[in-house]
């Protein structure tokens, strides 16, 4: 890239971010910022989309570390997002290399279910299916491991849609709102009335696993389920990304990431930016599964003796090992 082209990228970014961010006066501030850094010459040196992304981020972060404002570097490129078309192929065709971002489903030893979800929640229109493939699947199992540990973020309608299945509410359940202050607008999110498939009972428990890596979107599914008291979450603090974004393509390999909007939690009035969703219980991420399993076991363990169930408890026994299992 050469200078011209640098200051033209970024004058269009400086742009979007005092029209677009979420706190206006903070958005202007970041604006006038980054025009005062390109008129000093501080991204002239600069050659490859790679180096400018990774500097204009840190700079755009200073003082809001507002993960969701970024510089973003696309080595493969990305759709414009003006057509409405490219994109729309662009994203059908990553949800269908993902799985719709069912990247794991299993029945775990004990007849405990796994779905481990990464590296994106596509919208329902993309992978709904998928959605309801996955839960359909781990309906009968006594208790549920979701996975969330490398979820990146994704659709707060996908995380709507999930909610409704593992909610399993008789009624609706109004769970967050997205107040936009730049058109003064407020969307609210429910669950629906119906899904296609089985849910999974409220009568089940749920441990949801975190890590560092989870963010955004996955944040919010974990936050959901949190404060709604359906399921324990299990690992590390969370990256601490709450306000959705818009994406604006700068470059070939550039992407303006703006957050434009604010959430609000129904049952904590807030939510988890720049603070991340803490666990319920705290372990080092990659220890979350264990931990996790080894509670649903015990779980399986103490439900009603029944024949159809021997086998069942006595896999749930083999997780926790004899020792346990005494004590």
């Amino acid at each position: 890239m050469d200078i011209e082209e640098i200051r033209a990228v970024l004058g269009r970014l400086g742009a979007l971010v005092g029209e677009h961010y979420v706190f206006p006066e903070v958005g202007a501030e970041v604006r006038d910022r980054l025009a005062t850094a390109v008129a000093d010459g501080r991204y002239d040196e600069l050659r490859t989309p790679e180096e400018l992304a990774e500097r204009v981020t840190a700079d755009l972060q200073l003082g809001n570390r507002d993960k969701h404002l970024r510089l973003i570097f696309r080595r493969d490129g990305l759709p414009d997002e003006t057509d409405p078309a490219a994109e729309e192929a662009h994203w059908r065709r990553r949800a269908e290399l993902d799985a719709g971002g069912m990247a794991r489903i299993e029945r775990l030893d004990g007849n405990i279910g796994l779905l481990e979800i990464r590296p994106l929640l596509y919208p329902p229109e993309l992978a709904g299916s998928a959605v309801t493939a996955a839960l359909s699947l781990l309906a009968s199992t006594d208790a549920l491991l979701l996975d969330l540990r490398r979820c990146l973020g994704g659709s707060p309608d996908q995380v709507a849609f999930i909610c409704t299945y593992l909610l399993d509410s008789d009624e609706p359940v109004h769970l967050q709102d997205l107040v936009n202050p730049g058109d003064g607008t407020t969307r609210q999110f429910w669950t629906s009335a119906y899904v296609p498939g089985p849910r999974f009972s409220k009568d089940k428990p749920i441990w949801v696993l975190t890590g560092p890596a989870t963010f955004s979107g996955g944040e919010e599914l974990a936050y959901n389920l949190q404060q709604f008291k359906r399921a324990t979450i299990v690992g590390e603090q969370t990256g601490g990304g709450a306000h959705p974004r818009r994406g604006f393509k700068l470059h070939e390999q550039l992407e303006a990431s703006v957050p434009v909007a604010r959430s609000v939690n129904q049952v904590s009035g807030t939510n988890w930016e720049g603070t991340g969703v803490t666990p319920d219980l705290t372990v080092p991420a990659e220890q979350a599964f264990a931990e996790a399993y080894r509670r649903a076991a015990e779980h399986v363990i103490g439900l009603p003796a029944e024949p159809e169930r021997n086998s069942v408890t006595d896999e749930a026994r083999t997780v926790l090992g004899p020792v346990a299992v005494a004590g």
